[in-house]
């Protein structure tokens, strides 16, 4: 063989070989991208029924305009979380909070499941009573922090510190 053939076998190598890893970028790219985006969704459709359940008569079942007589376990067993809290799906874990002493305002939090460059995205969603106000806010956190299992305790982010 010659040594044009071998160059052209070895260029066509390396080219395939650039083209291959740039697929799987892109590919990567846009996976992190639609479950940030999926998990995003998903929060903002929980404050929705979080707050049908605050607004539902407690006749009904509901909290009756009160968040100080509910805790987060009953709000997740609610939307359809059952006693999973943290709850997951192919999406991503979210876990619901109420902050101490501030009976206006509830979280609903998410850490995705996808990881790009050492990072996973984060979704933090807050609903704030009595006006019934949602707003959502993504980020990231550093993936290596969590070790096998999402808990309680890797929820601690907060998105709106960081733009507010």
């Amino acid at each position: 063989m010659g040594v044009q053939q071998i160059l052209l076998i070895v260029l066509s190598v390396i080219i395939v070989g650039a083209a291959v890893a740039v697929g799987i970028d892109m590919f990567n790219r846009q996976d992190y991208s639609s479950n940030r985006s999926s998990a995003a969704s998903d929060v903002q459709i929980f404050l929705t029924q979080v707050l049908q359940y605050y607004k539902m008569p407690e006749s009904l079942g509901g909290m009756g305009n009160d968040l100080s007589e509910v805790d987060a376990d009953e709000i997740a067993k609610y939307i359809g979380w059952g006693d999973e809290h943290p709850m997951e799906n192919d999406n991503a874990t979210y876990f619901i909070q109420i902050p101490e002493g501030d009976e206006e305002v509830v979280y609903v939090k998410a850490i995705c499941r996808s990881e790009l460059n050492g990072k996973r995205a984060t979704v933090h969603g807050k609903i704030t009573f009595p006006e019934g106000k949602i707003q959502a806010r993504v980020g990231e956190i550093d993936a290596t922090e969590i070790v096998d299992e999402i808990v309680a305790e890797d929820y601690n982010f907060d998105n709106f510190d960081e733009i507010e």
